[in-house]
């Protein structure tokens, strides 16, 4: 579209700062950023020159001459004239509380972790992971309880308290495994808590003994308990402020402009409303946008049967937020990949902490229609966690009927095993995916065993369902995974592992494929495309801009690109400040 402006005097000014005064106009100014190259990502192959933006919006995308001609008197930006702009990527599944809370604890990861200050080295196997754990009780003054989070069964073996009160049986020591949905604790833990085996009575996710004695492992249903009795340590103003920070400084490192957090209310609006408030505050003070997504359950928590219409006051903002919420909510079928309680078909797990079982549904299959249809007849996009492949059947088998009344956008979450049947449904019945990011790199070799022929092949298939006609995002699920978009992409197309080795290359996604789904796929995913995601006029002008192309250069080298900055709603921000 074209802006009629009444030009004042016409000033030619020296360039200042990257910039070129051409002619003053009235009304909102107008930029036109040059560069080396713009990744519209409007189509395979389509690139441009420069993109007139005003007053946060992009106006038209072409060359600095047509722009020019265009939008008289508008100011011609030179400052990325030998860089790259690329749409802002996006990382649509983020947990920033849970990242606020988990990036400043003590941390034992099983594999190379990203932390603001760089990059944490992993400890291997079970001798290093409670030799660290060792490490922080003596070095850690006093007697409080020490929380520390980064156990992975598969890397680390087996726990339970014993292990842990070889370390200490007087100082409470809690374990965070790496997917977030697990606690270990020693009996000096379990005593300050209170817990006892009647825990187990009220609760799925409580482990007991062959003497009927817990063993200290508390997961999935009962993780809430961890949360009331550790409350006072994970959850201190002073680590969520420290944390988050962390958060925001990985997100800038990375280029990101837009972030979702998949699970507004898990926490309780009580506690996620004030943090987000000063820790994020707005686009201009953190520097990336955020956008919130109710969780189901915590809606119900909250507002009970009401739950549909407090959504819509929360979209609509009756009911005040600290960021935008998006007109979509989050529901969960099964449990989480990562800490093998997915659910998987037969025979289920044949190694690992499930062994013997078939993972755990959070919602059961008959369930889970009459759980989404409220919020489906009101309008409302779905994006349902469903890890496992038996629960992509329910999920999918869910879908089929929703379908009858409606074509609502429909975004699957994770989706760490699909089989071939599930790839199928999922094209016809035209799901969405936002897969878990790192699945394959950190996790491919490990599930080998447990889950065995064929299901081991059926990891983030992203390749194959994407020509299915299934649209592909990828998220992090930070703090799971590090943040960083350039390197999700990466690893889908290359499919290597934390070992080096590709796995299973046939699901392989192709470079502007994977580029598409950090970008305006990971903006279909959360029903943003009209917004955000491609270069394209009535957009938002939000930019990642690199100092290579990545569409030119060495997929194994993405992650590596430089990145200048953003631009935010038009306005650059580099890194260097």
């Amino acid at each position: 579209m074209r802006l009629s402006f009444m030009v004042l005097t016409a000033l030619v000014l020296s360039a200042c700062g990257g910039a070129k005064q051409v002619t003053t106009p009235t009304g909102p100014s107008v930029v036109i950023y040059e560069a080396d190259t713009i990744l519209t990502m409007t189509g395979e192959g389509e690139t441009a020159k420069a993109v007139a933006v005003s007053d946060g919006r992009i106006l038209a995308v072409g060359t600095t001459e047509t722009l020019a001609a265009s939008y008289s008197g508008a100011e011609i930006d030179t400052t990325f004239n030998d860089a790259v702009i690329m749409p802002g990527l996006i990382d649509p599944h983020v947990h920033v509380m849970l990242g606020s809370l988990q990036y400043n604890l003590l941390l034992t990861p099983p594999w190379p972790m990203k932390t603001s200050d760089g990059w944490a080295d992993p400890f291997e196997d079970k001798e290093a992971f409670l030799g660290e754990v060792k490490h922080f009780h003596d070095t850690t003054p006093g007697t409080q309880p020490l929380i520390i989070y980064g156990y992975h069964d598969l890397v680390h073996g087996a726990l339970d308290r014993t292990d842990l009160d070889a370390i200490s049986d007087t100082r409470p020591l809690v374990i965070w495994h790496y997917s977030s949905h697990d606690f270990y604790l020693n009996t000096a833990a379990i005593d300050r808590a209170g817990y006892t085996p009647a825990l187990a009575e009220k609760f799925h996710g409580v482990d007991l003994d062959e003497n009927g004695e817990l063993t200290g492992r508390i997961y999935e249903d009962a993780v809430g308990v961890i949360l009331q009795a550790y409350g006072d340590i994970i959850l201190a103003p002073d680590n969520v402020t420290a944390g988050f920070d962390r958060f925001t400084e990985m997100l800038n490192e990375a280029g990101v402009t837009t972030v979702v957090e998949m699970g507004y209310g898990l926490f309780g609006r009580a506690l996620e409303d004030p943090n987000i408030a000063s820790n994020w505050g707005s686009p201009q003070q953190a520097g990336y946008n955020l956008f919130l997504v109710p969780e189901h359950r915590a809606m119900k928590r909250e507002f009970g049967d009401d739950s549909v219409a407090a959504v819509g006051d929360l979209i609509s903002g009756k009911i005040p937020t600290p960021a935008p919420v998006l007109p979509r909510v989050k529901f969960f079928t099964d449990g989480a990949f990562y800490s093998q309680t997915m659910k998987v078909s037969a025979p289920g797990y044949l190694a690992g902490q499930s062994e013997g079982t078939d993972g755990l549904w959070v919602t059961q299959p008959d369930a889970i229609v009459p759980m989404i249809q409220p919020y489906w007849d009101a309008g409302y996009g779905v994006n349902i966690h469903s890890n496992g492949d038996a629960a992509q059947t329910a999920t999918l088998n869910a879908l089929k009927t929703l379908r009858a009344t409606g074509d609502n956008s429909f975004t699957i979450e994770h989706g760490g095993l699909f089989s071939t049947q599930n790839i199928e449904d999922a094209g016809t019945l035209r799901a969405g995916l936002s897969a878990a990011s790192h699945y394959v790199y950190y996790m491919a070799e490990h599930y080998k065993s447990p889950l065995g022929e064929p299901r081991s092949a059926w990891i983030s298939p992203l390749g194959p369902l994407s020509d299915a006609g299934v649209t592909i995002a990828l998220h992090s699920d930070a703090p799971l995974a590090p943040p960083q978009p350039m390197r999700a992409a990466r690893v889908h197309v290359t499919r290597t592992t934390v070992g080096e080795p590709r796995y299973e290359v046939q699901n392989a996604l192709s470079p502007y494929d994977a580029l598409e789904s950090v970008t305006l796929d990971a903006a279909r995913a959360v029903g943003l495309e009209n917004e955000i995601g491609s270069i394209a006029p009535g957009k938002r002008a939000d930019f990642t801009v690199l100092y290579r192309n990545p569409l030119t250069a060495d997929v194994a080298d993405w992650e590596g690109i430089d990145i200048w900055g953003v631009v935010l709603s038009g306005e650059k921000r580099p890194l260097s400040d």
